[in-house]
């Protein structure tokens, strides 16, 4: 691994046992990550979201991961203990779900929990931990960190939610985000806004990030390069400002799916898939 790769990534494979047979959900996926922000965009049930779950290692029991490759700064996450992927999930890697009314705990305030993220990996005291929580929710642009410490999930908005899931996940000054259709729940200005926090927030503290997402427009205006993937295989990887000349069929026919400011489409052409895309 190169001294500027933070995540390597190579035949990354994810299989559930069902009652008629193994479902393969993520087919030798690769892909590596550097201090930079790589969207991967598909549609459900395309892998994307179990890609991530799988480099945080919160696939479920049942599930089988393999992988020729999957090391993050030189770690190799397949081999380590339980134990050791506890201290490095949510300290060195940390993870953005898309609906914080399901990812945050409805009986803890919300300061209640950035401090509890906090202290299970740095030692500090129950002051200094609320001193830097309430610091990292100003950060992320939360007007009153004080009253939103005290409040609980359900008493918050959804991108006020949204933002004290960024600010939990970026407490512990994380080296990699993984952010899993972090905007998806949220309308479309409250989306910039986020995007904007995230973006300041990678640039400054120099972290990897990869931004996992359905949407293609909004992953190229944001990423510096792009995994498209399609029934749990990577079918093209891209720099983002190319990717009007991407090569792909199920690719191009994600950009000719979308519709442009000046065009009379009606109606919107229809992703015509083939078999040997998935193949």
């Amino acid at each position: 691994m190169s001294g500027d790769t933070l995540l390597e990534v190579d035949d990354l494979r994810v299989t559930f046992p069902t009652r008629t047979g193994l479902v393969q959900a993520v087919r030798g996926v690769s892909f590596s990550l550097g201090r930079e922000r790589l969207g991967i965009v598909g549609e459900s049930g395309s892998g994307k979201s179990q890609t991530g779950r799988a480099i945080m290692g919160l696939t479920p029991p049942q599930a089988q991961v393999s992988a020729r490759k999957l090391a993050f700064d030189d770690i190799d996450l397949l081999s380590i203990s339980p134990r050791q992927r506890r201290s490095l999930r949510g300290n060195r890697i940390a993870m953005i779900l898309q609906d914080p009314k399901y990812s945050l705990d409805p009986v803890m305030t919300i300061g209640r929990q950035i401090v509890e993220t906090l202290r299970t990996h740095e030692k500090v005291s129950k002051a200094e931990a609320r001193e830097r929580a309430l610091a990292m929710l100003q950060a992320v642009q939360i007007r009153d960190p004080a009253r939103v410490f005290d409040l609980y999930p359900h008493e918050v908005s959804g991108g006020m939610g949204q933002r004290a899931m960024i600010a939990m996940m970026l407490i512990t000054g994380p080296e990699l985000m993984i952010a899993d259709e972090p905007t998806s729940a949220l309308d479309v200005t409250v989306q910039l806004d986020v995007l904007k926090i995230l973006d300041k927030l990678v640039a400054e503290r120099g972290m990897g990030l990869i931004f996992i997402s359905h949407d293609l427009r909004l992953v190229s205006s944001f990423c510096d390069r792009v995994v498209v993937m399609y029934a749990g295989k990577v079918v093209e990887q891209i720099k983002a400002s190319e990717l009007r000349d991407a090569q792909h069929p199920y690719t191009r026919g994600l950009l000719n799916c979308m519709p442009r400011i000046g065009f009379e489409r009606h109606p919107l052409p229809v992703l015509d898939r083939k078999p040997e895309w998935a193949a």
